[in-house]
C-alpha cells in the first residue's frame, strides 16, 4: 500500500495563488495526456485572461469582483487540468482538440464580470446574473479580433453555458454526447475547484457582498447565506452526481496515477468544509468572524458590509 502523502502535500494542492506556479502544474499534467501537445494558443489566451483580470487588457478595468477573483478562476482552471487528466488514464483519452477547448473554457467562464471602461461603476459583481453569457460574447469577439478558429467557439459556447448554475444543464445543446461529457468535466470542476477551496467559508462572505450588490438572492445577512450553504450544497450534490453523470469521481485517477493513492482530495476537502460549516452556523451568529479567520477574508468583508 502506497504512503499517504503528508498534510502539507494535500494542502498544497488547494494553494492556487500564483498564476506562474498553476500554470506550471497545469501544462505538466496536460503534457502527460498528450507529451506533443501544442501549447501556443492556450498559452496566449491564458496570458490574456491575466491581462484582463489586471486590467491590462485594451479597453478594460482591472476585474474587481471579490469572490470571483483571478484565485478563483485558477483553482477551477487547476481543478478541471486534474479532472480531465482523470478522465483521460480512466481510459476515456483525450484529443488535443477536447484539451484545448476545456481549457479554454475554464479560462473564459467568468470574464463576463469585466468592465468596459465605460462602464466601471460597482465591482462587476451587479453582472452576477448576466456575467455567462457576457462571457460567451466575450470569448465570440475575442476568436474574431483574433482570427482563430471560428470552430472553437461553437464548442466552447456550451461549456461556458453549463456553469451558470441556475440553468438547467439538461437543456443546454451540445452538438452530440462527447461535447456534452466535455461540458460536464467544465461544470463540475467549476462546482468542486471552489467548493474545495481552503477559504471557501471565508469567500462566501465576500460572495454574500457580491449578492447584495446584484440583488440577488433572498439573503438576509452574511450569515443568513452560511445557514443555507448547506442545502445549497445537497442541491449542487445531486447535481453532480445526477446530470453531470459523476464525472468528479474521475479525479481519483488523477492522484492514483500522480500520487499513488486513490483519493478524491477534492470531494474530502468540500467535506471538510461543510462539516466545519456545520459547525460554524451552531454558533451565534455574533462568533462568526472569529470562526472564521483564514487569509483575513473575513476582517475585510466586515469592514466592506455596509449596516443591514
Amino acid at each position: 500500500m502506497n504512503k499517504k502523502p503528508a498534510d502539507a502535500v494535500i494542502h498544497e494542492l488547494f494553494n492556487n495563488d500564483d498564476p506562474q506556479i498553476v500554470w506550471a502544474k497545469a501544462t505538466d499534467i496536460i503534457r502527460r495526456m498528450s507529451p506533443g501537445y501544442d501549447f501556443t494558443l492556450i498559452d496566449a489566451v491564458y496570458a490574456d485572461v491575466l491581462r484582463l483580470f489586471r486590467g491590462e487588457y485594451p479597453g478594460y478595468s482591472p476585474i474587481r469582483t471579490l469572490y470571483h477573483d483571478l484565485p478563483h478562476t485558477l483553482e477551477v482552471l487547476l481543478c478541471g487540468v486534474r479532472l480531465m487528466h482523470g478522465v483521460h488514464v480512466s481510459g476515456d483519452r483525450l484529443s488535443d482538440e477536447e484539451i484545448t477547448q476545456i481549457v479554454i473554457a475554464i479560462m473564459m467562464h467568468d470574464v463576463g464580470y469585466a468592465q468596459r471602461k465605460e462602464e466601471e461603476r460597482g465591482t462587476g459583481a451587479q453582472y452576477t446574473q448576466t456575467h455567462v453569457q457576457r462571457g460567451i460574447e466575450f470569448m465570440q469577439q475575442y476568436f474574431r479580433e483574433h482570427k482563430l478558429p471560428a470552430t472553437i467557439p461553437v464548442a466552447l459556447t456550451g461549456m461556458i453555458l453549463g456553469t451558470e448554475h441556475n440553468r438547467p444543464f439538461a437543456q443546454i445543446c451540445f452538438s452530440d454526447e462527447r461535447s456534452r461529457m466535455l461540458g460536464c468535466i467544465v461544470a463540475t470542476a467549476d462546482i468542486t475547484g471552489q467548493m474545495a477551496d481552503r477559504i471557501y467559508l471565508e469567500k462566501l462572505l465576500f460572495l454574500y457582498l457580491e449578492f447584495k450588490e446584484a440583488h440577488f438572492g433572498s439573503y438576509q445577512s452574511t450569515f443568513d447565506l452560511l445557514c443555507q450553504t448547506n442545502r445549497f450544497y445537497e442541491t449542487i450534490r445531486a447535481k453532480l452526481d445526477g446530470v453531470l453523470g459523476g464525472i468528479y469521481k474521475k479525479l481519483e485517477y488523477h492522484f492514483r496515477d500522480t500520487m499513488g493513492v486513490s483519493n478524491n482530495y477534492y470531494l474530502e476537502s468540500i467535506e471538510k468544509n461543510m462539516a466545519y460549516l456545520a459547525k460554524v452556523v451552531a454558533h451565534d451568529e455574533a462568533e462568526l468572524y472569529t470562526l472564521l479567520k483564514r487569509h483575513g477574508v473575513a476582517e475585510m468583508s466586515r469592514l466592506l458590509v455596509q449596516p443591514e
